[in-house]
């Protein structure tokens, strides 16, 4: 059984101490803008202290209007916010963790027309171009930080953290990039920092000595004009002298061209540059970024990369990630899988974060499982994709006796099929916990089992998942050997021809292209240009990506933008690594046949053929709800969910959501 000794080692800050190495990072869930957004809020921090992490950070506030990330941003900078922020540090300390307020000044990414940086340039993904801030505004702005400290001394917080990365205000003054003053503020990087190093004085002075003040530091910008690591190292030493208590650490800027916590980013991708920081200093320093489950954590900190592992979504994925850490069974955690799709793509559409894998998270008001009575009701699942392990798994919670059944050998379904694509391997982590859960609960699991109507009876209430099935399109050729669809594709894996067209260009045909693509030569950091030799400014170089081994064709009916099935903050993951690799995509094409010359299109008023050897079929998917009508006829009630009841672009967040529903709101009595 695996031992995690150095995550559960208590951490001695001198004036407080911290029960365990575990920091919540700060997520922006936008409870924290919603009217009645802090009761739920503090629920949402109460679960992930009650769970064992040592420290939380809450999402960003501003310390002033004009630093709201959007206009009806947080903000904590008087005392009418104090009430508020009572309810989260009292619902956190009740459960013996700390928590400190994260202050962030968006600067030029404010989402808002009176956004402000060091200079009048604006971001590459924000609409408005910033005012260039005068002397007095800069020094206002110190003092709105040390005010907001301050206040967040009074409502109770242990300390406070300042963002200083992500290419926030902060980082927008350290970087030469936006940073083109040549006043006391700008110029030599002396000067660039001074605005970093005068709010922590001004935060010190303002709260004392026995406060926490943490400092999240841009260790690797990666944009161009980036701070020099050189440089990180100065800031780093200077804000120890100014009195930060402990560095975390920041990768990449929103606007970079590099991914950094998505799923295709290797886990702990860069604790190494939190390492070759941590020499030069003497207080504590946090790792953060694609850290998901015990094993690395604890790797980290015995190796000395770190002294505090940050963690961040992995405690939307499951609250209880350091208890059941504590009781040594990883199996038992619900990992993130970096997908994003309900936590940073919703955000960015300015709506409530929540999780994949986990529904209740920033719902713990809402959504939640009543325990039933003892009752003799037999629940039966059919089909164990995701929406039926979900289903299958909250009926059990509840007390309810489930059968699932799944006509394959394995658990997962479309998730068993994702889990294989380069870069999702994560999903494998998805289907373990449900397989140990589903044991924990006592669900009986019958694989291999293709249900009939007679299966079924006995069951007071019945849930049909059975999924999708790939739809074909009417086109001439399709019965050719040369043709597959993407499950038949994924389940038997012929040899790859050397040249490959794919029909589709949603989600699935996407990883279908990453997949064919994919080449033994390709290794993250040279493929994105990451500088792990810290010589490049922001430690960036150019990509040296891995072209594929043979001639792919990535295509779509609709025009427009290639690969809209990937979320906003993944999407454009997908579609630089299929150019990085030389994966020809073409929009607004109408199939005409297929034959022994390949596959024949219309594209851009011309017909054309596509002299591909091997086509793969990602065309879409529909329903297999087979058992529901004869089931009706018969007068039985079943319930439908998932792909079985609505196909569309696979959608897992949806799947596993309506389980949840599903399995919540069943009765005694069908």
């Amino acid at each position: 059984m695996a031992r995690y000794d150095q995550i559960l080692r208590p951490l001695d800050l001198g004036f407080t101490r911290l029960k365990n190495r575990v920091l919540m990072g700060s997520m922006h869930t936008g409870l924290e803008d919603m009217r009645d957004g802090f009761t739920k809020l503090a629920q949402f921090y109460a679960e992930r202290a009650k769970g064992g992490v040592g420290l939380i950070v809450t999402g960003g506030f501003s310390p002033n209007f004009i630093g709201r990330l959007h206009p009806l941003g947080a903000q904590f900078s008087g005392r009418r916010h104090l009430k508020s922020h009572q309810l989260l540090t009292h619902a956190v300390h009740e459960h013996g963790a700390k928590i400190v307020l994260q202050l962030l000044h968006a600067g030029r990414y404010a989402m808002h027309p009176l956004a402000m940086s060091p200079s009048g340039i604006r971001s590459p993904i924000s609409r408005f171009t910033p005012f260039k801030m005068r002397d007095w505004q800069i020094r206002a702005t110190i003092s709105d930080f040390a005010r907001s400290a301050a206040l967040a001394q009074k409502a109770g917080y242990d300390g406070v953290e300042i963002m200083g990365s992500e290419g926030y205000l902060i980082n927008q003054f350290l970087c030469a990039r936006t940073n083109c003053r040549h006043d006391l503020w700008g110029g030599n990087a002396d000067n660039r920092q001074r605005f970093a190093i005068e709010i922590v004085n001004a935060i010190r002075q303002r709260v004392g000595k026995n406060f926490i003040i943490i400092f999240r530091i841009s260790v690797l910008d990666l944009v161009e004009q980036g701070s020099a690591f050189s440089e990180v190292v100065s800031l780093a030493k200077r804000l120890e002298q100014a009195g930060v208590t402990l560095l975390n650490t920041g990768i990449g800027w929103h606007e970079a061209k590099v991914p950094t916590i998505a799923t295709q980013v290797p886990r702990a991708a860069f604790s190494w540059a939190t390492a070759e920081l941590r020499q030069h200093l003497t207080i504590p320093i946090i790792a953060c970024n694609r850290i998901n489950m015990p094993n690395v954590a604890e790797q980290i900190l015995a190796s000395g990369e770190a002294d505090m592992v940050s963690m961040a979504r992995p405690f939307l994925a499951d609250p209880e990630w350091v208890n059941k850490a504590a009781a040594e069974q990883p199996d038992a955690i619900n990992t993130c899988i970096g997908c994003n799709q309900a936590c940073l793509d919703r955000v960015f559409k300015m709506k409530r974060a929540s999780c994949l894998v986990n529904p209740q998270a920033c719902y713990e008001t809402e959504r939640v499982l009543e325990k039933i009575a003892t009752t003799s009701a037999r629940i039966a699942v059919v089909g164990a994709g995701p929406a039926g392990l979900s289903a299958a798994l909250n009926a059990a919670r509840r007390g309810f006796k489930v059968t699932l059944f799944e006509k394959r050998g394995d658990l997962g379904g479309q998730f068993r099929l994702a889990m294989t694509i380069p870069g999702k391997e994560e999903f494998a982590e998805t289907i373990r916990y449900f397989r140990h859960q589903l044991d924990a609960f006592n669900v009986e699991v019958k694989l291999n089992h293709a249900v009939s109507e007679e299966d079924l009876s006995g069951y007071s209430q019945i849930i049909i998942a059975t999924g999708v099935q790939p739809r074909r399109p009417q086109l001439q050729g399709m019965d050719r050997a040369n043709v597959m669809t993407y499950q038949a594709f994924l389940e038997q894996r012929p040899p790859l021809a050397s040249s490959v067209a794919i029909v589709g260009a949603g989600g699935v045909g996407v990883d279908i292209a990453t997949l064919v693509s994919e080449t033994e030569a390709a290794d993250f950091y040279t493929e994105w240009g990451i500088d792990r030799s810290l010589t490049h400014e922001g430690a960036l170089t150019a990509p040296q990506p891995a072209k594929a081994a043979r001639a792919i064709w990535l295509l779509q009916r609709k025009p427009g933008a290639m690969g809209k099935g990937p979320g906003k903050t993944t999407g454009w993951i997908h579609r630089k690594t299929l150019q990085h690799r030389g994966v020809k995509m073409m929009p607004g094409v109408q199939y005409v046949a297929i034959d022994a010359q390949g596959l024949h299109v219309n594209y851009k008023g011309q017909t054309r053929c596509i002299p591909a050897e091997q086509i793969i079929l990602c065309s879409g998917q529909e329903s297999v709800n087979d058992l529901v009508a004869p089931l009706t006829q018969r007068g039985i009630s079943v319930q439908v969910i998932g792909g079985a009841d609505h196909a569309g672009e696979l959608d897992a967040q949806r799947a596993i959501l309506q389980g949840f529903e599903t399995a919540a709101a069943l009765t005694e009595c069908p």
